[in-house]
């Protein structure tokens, strides 16, 4: 399996993928040295249309000559499931993780996602796209503005991911941790391992194994442990647990 799990889609300086495409470029079956059929999965955008979104998302890969289409396009579900079975790269972003789901778990393409990826087509993901590769979507930080169904996920990889990640907490404000919150999760799913990725941060996927790759060190959480600070380039064993 091949593929990218990004915390984030912009920079610091708001371009939009541009601090991982050389990442996205060796992601690309040709490493970009001949164009890139890929899909796009736009549910996860709410508050700007999913033909936007398609735009942004086409205009900010085309660099990494990757032609773009987006599944929401087509006359039907099962016209969307075959192209998901065709696509050279699976592309999802990031937005709302339960809306996301909700609208792939409706349309059939959990499945078709899950298998492709299986046989060959590369993923790349943010933010709520990095939560769909995982077990479940569980450790996003989005408000569940609708009902998905369930929280099973495509289960590509056999850890969560935390998009986003930072334990800041601003003065005087006296909610939750981020850590704290991941706590809560492991106390009630005690067998699942979570990695806290900051932006600026991927996991890059390969037959080979795991590794975090970006700027900044990531957190890995267990149940019953402290939680162990990875560097970039830290080996995560395999994919699929």
């Amino acid at each position: 399996m091949n593929a990218l799990l990004l915390s984030n889609s912009r920079g610091p300086d708001g371009a939009y993928l541009v601090h991982a495409l050389d990442a996205i470029r060796a992601l690309t079956p040709s490493r970009a040295q001949t164009r890139t059929q890929a899909l796009f999965v736009p549910f996860a955008g709410v508050t700007l249309s999913w033909d936007e979104y398609a735009d942004t998302v086409a205009a900010a890969l085309a660099p990494a000559d990757i032609a773009l289409r987006s599944v929401h396009a087509f006359a039907s579900d099962a016209e969307a499931q075959a192209a998901v079975a065709q696509a050279e790269l699976i592309v999802v972003g990031g937005g709302n993780t339960f809306q996301l789901l909700a609208q792939c778990r409706a349309r059939g393409l959990l499945q078709a996602i899950r298998e492709a990826v299986q046989a060959g087509a590369r993923y790349l993901g943010w933010s709520a796209g990095a939560n769909l590769a995982c077990p479940t979507i569980c450790t996003t930080n989005d408000m569940p503005i609708v009902d998905p169904r369930g929280f099973d996920a495509l289960g590509l990889v056999g850890f969560q991911i935390n998009p986003h990640y930072t334990n800041a907490l601003p003065f005087g404000h006296q909610g939750e941790t981020r850590d704290q919150r991941i706590e809560e999760f492991l106390v009630a799913n005690p067998r699942a391992k979570v990695i806290g990725l900051p932006e600026g941060d991927w996991i890059e996927v390969t037959p080979a194994g795991v590794t975090l790759r970006g700027l900044h060190d990531a957190r890995y959480f267990e149940h019953g442990a402290a939680p162990v600070m990875l560097a970039p380039g830290a080996i995560m064993g395999g994919g699929k647990q």
